[in-house]
């Protein structure tokens, strides 16, 4: 086909890291992304262009326009990690075997929040033609992170997990991975209006932070259940706090960074005598490091749960493109998935 020359795009306006922690959401999008008309980019060896048709906003991605993601911005470019789309180019012959197929795609060569974005062939999926659009526009982030830190856990070999932010797309997706493994999922969310539903989905135990004698019934929780593995989105110093009254030998794996302010660990005696540690899970290195067979298993596993119905993305809006970034900061604050529509 006949590629057009330009394409609108929400740009960064911003390069580099910011100086100061910004927390998941910045106070405005004014100043850190545009609507823009920029080149359509063209693919290079290895890479494929995709026309989007739904791209995610994640907290990773209001994370990296804020300046404080692990990789630098770079202004100019098109935000957005991930979305879905149809291949319409390809670099070389071995990526023209994803020309016309509709994929879910990691944006590692261009931002996913435009008409069109670069994709390296290997960060593609190609999707089942009855999964829908708004599924496969969020079946990397998410769901993989969800399926591999549970297999961690089950290696591990532990009865019981914590979450935080466990109302959350990604923390739904967990609660019934973990208790198809055997693992009850203790489940740590702000307001008690999310249990009800969170103790369907198989959460052993949900405590909301915000209730009177939260701290009680955690510590009576966590003697009876006595999770060793500390699954944590927010990293605040109720993530601290539960990590240290855990038992010995528990791992807190940090996955994201809700909160703008960082704890305060005020005891070492836990890691130097109780042998506990701290790690951190990125997908974007686990993705790059994990063997094509691990990561197919896994990206199958997800499309099998969304078709099945087991998973399904909870939509908070679907913004046109060219609404943003006007039409964005009313919707962040709803729960689900805001998708930008190119």
């Amino acid at each position: 086909m006949t590629l057009p020359d330009d394409m609108q795009a929400l740009v960064l306006l911003q390069a580099g890291y910011a100086s100061a922690l910004a927390g998941v959401a910045p106070p405005a999008l004014t100043g850190l992304v545009a609507l823009q008309r920029v080149p359509v980019p063209r693919p290079g060896p290895g890479q494929v262009l995709v026309r989007v048709a739904l791209s995610p906003i994640n907290p990773s991605d209001l994370l990296y326009i804020a300046g404080t993601y692990g990789q630098p911005r770079a202004r100019g470019t098109p935000a957005g990690f991930e979305g879905t789309g149809v291949v319409v180019a390809a670099g070389d012959p071995r990526a023209a075997a994803l020309n016309a197929r509709r994929v879910s795609f990691l944006a590692s060569a261009s931002g996913a929040w435009a008409d069109y974005a670069l994709a390296d062939a290997a960060s593609c999926v190609a999707v089942d033609d009855e999964l829908r659009d708004e599924d496969a526009a969020a079946l990397l982030v998410n769901p993989l992170t969800a399926i591999t830190m549970i297999d961690i856990a089950a290696r591990l070999g532990v009865n019981a997990v914590v979450l935080t932010a466990a109302g959350s797309q990604l923390g739904r997706m967990m609660i019934p991975l973990a208790r198809e493994r055997d693992i009850a999922p203790i489940a740590i969310v702000r307001k008690p209006d999310a249990i009800g539903s969170l103790q369907e989905l198989g959460a052993a135990e949900v405590l909301a932070s915000s209730a009177p004698g939260f701290a009680g019934q955690l510590a009576s929780v966590l003697r009876a259940r006595k999770p060793r593995v500390l699954f944590d989105a927010v990293g605040d110093q109720l993530a601290a706090d539960i990590f240290l009254a855990m038992p010995s030998h528990s791992r807190w794996i940090s996955y994201g960074i809700l909160s703008a302010r960082g704890p305060c660990l005020p005891d070492m005696r836990s890691f130097v005598f109780q042998g506990k540690g701290i790690e951190g899970f990125w997908l974007s290195r686990w993705f790059g490091a994990a063997d094509p067979v691990t990561r197919a298993r896994a990206t199958q596993e997800a499309q099998r749960r969304f078709l099945d119905g087991t998973w399904r993305t909870q939509i908070a809006a679907r913004v046109p493109l060219g609404d943003t970034p006007r039409g964005l900061p009313p919707v962040l604050d709803l729960p689900g998935k805001v998708l930008l529509a190119p």
